[in-house]
């Protein structure tokens, strides 16, 4: 009997954590602080792969029960607590299961309701062959070792900090002109590395023809900024110079990344005409077609006054290593809000609404501006009950995202190769804007 009631004890504490893990997932506890770091690190995981969650709360109740814990009252509140999560956990995975529905209104909004008339997708070695569909968790996590086929190439001095994978169909002719994207990995500008993001994304793309690049960069304490950004430019520049030597074409050459990665890519691509980040470089050009930030970070200064944005005490404390006061510039130039531009190349932004780490305030308020700004199109795509890094396994949401990049990028693509009608402006579309 005594072992039956230390069993239930267990049963109901453990049932107690993973229910207050799924209503985390649902309704995060907290958006700011050190609690918000913590609502994402349990959160996302289980917004994005709840079946696992459900597989190991089954398997715990097993055990559970193997020990008598159902004869004891704490035992009995257990179970029922662990089969409230698992209802719980399976309305996660049918919450996620609009995402399709969402990127293509998004899309349709930004790019016209016959969009996908214009996409045009790239050539293949293999044209007749039937391409893979969208690889398992597992395969996912193999899809370096299987489309890496050139690792850690130099692209600047700073050794690995400055290395870069090339991704591509083994397949793929080293002459072709395969279109490019480029990955740049986030981690609050002090963690990362160009292996475990973007897994899904990237090989969805090189199974389709593309060849994706993914770097790293200097990261803080070490490094101070702008040292991010130079790195980011500085392989850009490589991309640029080298590409075509292992069959990608250096005009077109689209750029992605998440978090701080969206940062830097939303950064670089409003920036590319301004050479003051590019030392030693200065007369390469390094524009791309097209950006794709996911749950970026695109003010520095909290110009709007978010009430969750909490990036300022990170960034003075081991990034920028001054005072808001004292290097308001720095703060300012950093920030892809500061660099909206007529000019600029057409835009993907994707956040989360349940984002702890990044307030989904914080890119609606971007989009609005490159809206009012920007020539180019601005599709923009916010997805109910997810969380910040939402794409980082082959979830529902990150597969859906894949696909729906992939038609973003293959538009401008037919636009860039002629065969398609010019893409329209956001305002020329109607698109409604962020809430």
């Amino acid at each position: 009997m005594k072992t039956g009631r230390l069993a239930g004890a267990a049963y109901l504490a453990a049932s107690s954590f993973a229910a207050v893990n799924v209503l985390n997932a649902y309704r995060p506890l907290a958006r700011r602080g050190q609690g918000s770091i913590i609502s994402f690190a349990t959160g996302f995981v289980t917004s994005e792969i709840p079946r696992g969650s459900v597989g190991l709360s089954v398997a715990e109740s097993v055990v559970a029960l193997s020990r008598g814990a159902a004869r004891s009252t704490a035992g009995k509140l257990g179970l029922a607590l662990s089969a409230a999560s698992v209802a719980g956990l399976i309305g996660l995975e049918l919450r996620a299961r609009p995402a399709e529905a969402i990127l293509d209104s998004a899309l349709r909004a930004g790019l016209g309701p016959d969009y996908l008339d214009d996409v045009l997708h790239p050539a293949r070695p293999d044209s007749d062959k039937t391409i893979q569909s969208q690889p398992s968790l597992l395969r996912t996590l193999r899809a370096n070792k299987r489309y890496a086929h050139h690792s850690d190439i130099g692209y600047g001095p700073a050794g690995s900090r400055n290395h870069l994978d090339i991704w591509r169909r083994g397949d793929l002719p080293p002459d072709g002109t395969a279109p490019v994207l480029v990955q740049v990995h986030g981690g609050a500008w002090m963690f990362g590395n160009k292996l475990g993001q973007a897994y899904p994304l990237m090989s969805h793309l090189v199974e389709r023809g593309w060849i994706c690049v993914s770097l790293n960069y200097r990261l803080s304490p070490r490094s101070t900024w702008p040292d991010q950004i130079l790195d980011v430019k500085r392989a850009v520049a490589w991309v640029k110079q080298h590409i075509d030597e292992y069959g990608g074409d250096p005009n077109f050459v689209a750029i992605t990344g998440g978090s701080a990665g969206g940062h830097l890519t939303a950064l670089h691509a409003l920036t590319a005409a301004d050479r003051t980040w590019q030392p030693d470089f200065e007369d390469v050009d390094t524009s791309v077609v097209a950006a794709v930030p996911f749950y970026g970070v695109y003010d520095w200064t909290n110009r709007d006054g978010h009430r969750e944005d909490d990036v300022r005490d990170l960034l003075e404390k081991h990034v920028i290593k001054d005072s808001f006061e004292d290097a308001w510039k720095v703060f300012d130039a950093a920030s892809p809000m500061s660099h909206v531009r007529v000019d600029a190349p057409p835009f993907f932004c994707l956040h989360g609404n349940n984002d702890t780490l990044v307030p989904v305030a914080q890119a609606r308020a971007f989009v609005r501006r490159l809206r009012e700004v920007s020539t180019s199109p601005v599709v923009y795509a916010e997805f109910p009950g997810a969380q910040h890094a939402f794409d980082v396994f082959a979830s529902t949401r990150a597969n859906a995202a894949a696909e729906a990049v992939e038609r973003f990028l293959g538009v401008v693509y037919g636009e860039y190769q002629g065969r398609s009608r010019p893409v329209a402006t956001g305002l020329e579309a109607g698109q409604p804007q962020p809430a």
